[in-house]
């Protein structure tokens, strides 16, 4: 205690950053917690981590002013099973948080009643337990910080207290980010994302639909109101599911799918309106029979790209590139330029009579293909087959005998895009 108080007298009016905390639990009769109530006035951040029982008594003394401070970090850790999560007095440094920057909470709550949280810009609430905090509670406390730029909820995310017809413009939000299990539709609902936000959601199971973790209406993310590029991967233990629209993006990832993700996937995308997507990989997919390829490219009119990456069941997606197959007779992606194709292995080679088949109808449809790529893969096309699908495809690349590309395109087309969606190149490399 007396070398605290000499750094705090020589320091004189300097502003402090103070971390509050014990390995073994912080205890009441800390030298700490006789001195430093005295010097709030002069914090500039605070981060205090001990447990839910000493999370009162540590906040009544800490009640004096705090005018500058910019960051303010509260984590309580318990070993053993609790009910609800301790409640963060509004009386901490006199309630009046006006100049705090950042906030973080884990597994402690409060009534987000604090008044005036005119300069926040950063909030992270975690591990918070159903019921803790009600959508309205969050919907009144994200209304009352108009600089907000970055929102992280951590296993945090409201579902109970909705309220109709209400919304919450998040005018200078940069990313939202959600973790957890519980259905973001319900708060996303009452949240208006402007342009150029990044909105990541990371759920622990996609068992409820991958529409429950979307708005009811994409209206609500104005950035995606027209959906350029569409990524589905599957490839390893967490699928993602990536929506771009021209300026931002939503990224659903599913850490332990207890159902078919692809399934699920192409029924999120049967829901949403995909006029106006002009690219669409999909990676490792299996595409169900319950909402099959066709239903999904039918309402894809802008579609440029499609790029099958070790997909199960290419075969289904080609068909359905046929003019005239759905039953309204409607021609599929009218505006395609591109298909690409990448075998599961290096020896699987595609069915050439479905290219053909599908290539032949498109161009009698006056919807023909300026190019099809195939990628990797040794098995390579035989030259009567490359010739043949020719006739209707502008380019047609593809791995020979020996692992080299042919092509009739000039060296300076490339029509190839990386993981964002949006860059240009002609490297094959590209792609992988």
């Amino acid at each position: 205690m007396d070398k605290t108080r000499v750094y705090l007298e020589r320091s004189k009016f300097f502003p402090i950053d103070l971390w509050i905390g014990r390995e073994n639990d912080l205890s009441l009769h800390d030298p700490l917690l006789q001195v430093i109530p005295h010097a709030t006035s002069r914090l500039k951040s605070l981060t205090v981590h001990t447990t839910p029982e000493r999370i009162g008594p540590i906040t009544t003394r800490l009640s004096h002013p705090a005018p500058h401070i910019e960051h303010l970090s509260i984590y309580c850790s318990s070993g053993f099973e609790i009910t609800s999560n301790p409640i963060l007095e509004t009386v901490l440094l006199g309630g009046n948080l006006s100049s705090l920057h950042s906030l973080h909470l884990m597994r402690v709550r409060t009534e987000l009643s604090w008044r005036n949280m005119i300069n926040l810009t950063s909030l992270t609430l975690g591990y918070t337990l159903p019921g803790d905090v009600s959508i309205g509670q969050l919907l009144a406390f994200l209304g009352s910080a108009p600089r907000l730029e970055s929102v992280r909820l951590e296993n945090a995310t409201p579902t109970t207290g909705p309220q109709d017809g209400r919304l919450v413009s998040l005018e200078r939000l940069k990313l939202m980010s959600i973790q957890g299990d519980e259905p973001c539709s319900f708060l996303l609902n009452h949240l208006l994302i402007p342009v150029g936000t990044k909105l990541s959601i990371l759920a622990n199971s996609f068992s409820r639909g991958f529409e429950s973790h979307l708005p009811r209406s994409l209206d609500n993310l104005r950035n995606l109101s027209d959906l350029t590029n569409i990524n589905l991967n599957f490839d390893g233990p967490c699928p993602d599911v990536r929506l771009t629209g021209p300026n931002g993006q939503i990224t659903l990832t599913c850490a332990s799918p207890q159902v078919n993700p692809t399934s699920l996937a192409f029924e999120c995308l049967g829901r949403i309106d995909t006029s106006k997507t002009e690219w669409l990989e999909i990676r490792r997919g299996n595409p169900p029979f319950s909402c099959p390829p066709y239903q999904v490219l039918l309402h894809m009119k802008n579609l440029r790209t499609l790029k099958l990456s070790r997909c199960q069941s290419p075969h289904l997606f080609i068909r359905a590139l046929r003019s005239g197959a759905s039953s309204s007779g409607a021609a599929i992606c009218p505006k395609l330029e591109e298909l690409v194709l990448v075998p599961r292995t290096s020896s699987e080679t595609f069915n050439i009579r479905d290219l053909i088949t599908m290539a032949a109808a498109r161009a009698l449809g006056g919807v023909k293909l300026r190019t099809v790529r195939i990628i990797g893969g040794q098995g390579g096309l035989d030259p009567g087959s490359a010739l043949e699908l020719g006739k209707y495809v502008l380019h047609v690349e593809y791995p020979s005998g020996n692992g080299a590309v042919n092509s009739d395109s000039d060296d300076s087309y490339g029509s190839g895009r990386d993981a964002g969606g949006d860059g240009r190149g002609s490297d094959a490399n590209l792609w992988e």
